[in-house]
């Protein structure tokens, strides 16, 4: 079981940054990739970014290309997420996640609250 713990949430003006976090413990010798996501109120979880560590390039969700940089630290079991000229669409929870390789999106944090003002 990999356990994933996220920081850096916060508010935040439109057009400002934040930067997340994410630690990963436990079994991190089976993560095989690892993602942010984001649940705004009433709406479905919706991918934002997400990395195979072997690979170490990230793909992105169509809505936050361009704005969002997500990296990764394999020596420290971390993952970031970068976001600049945040948009009030952008206010949700966002969770990190990981997954074996060929698996499903399994471990999941506690989620970071975001949120952008106009």
């Amino acid at each position: 079981q990999v356990q994933l713990v996220e920081s850096g949430g916060g508010l935040v003006q439109a057009g400002g940054s934040l930067r997340l976090s994410c630690v990963a413990s436990g079994r991190t010798s089976d993560n095989f990739a690892m993602g942010w996501f984001r649940q705004a109120p009433g709406k479905e979880r919706e991918f934002v970014a997400s990395i195979i560590w072997s690979a170490g390039i990230p793909s992105y969700g169509d809505s936050v290309k361009g704005r969002f940089t997500m990296s990764g630290d394999f020596a420290k079991n971390t993952v970031y997420l970068q976001m600049n000229s945040l948009k009030p669409e952008d206010t949700a929870v966002y969770y990190c996640s990981s997954r074996r390789s060929g698996g499903p999106w399994s471990s999941w944090g506690q989620g970071t609250q975001v949120t952008v003002s106009s």
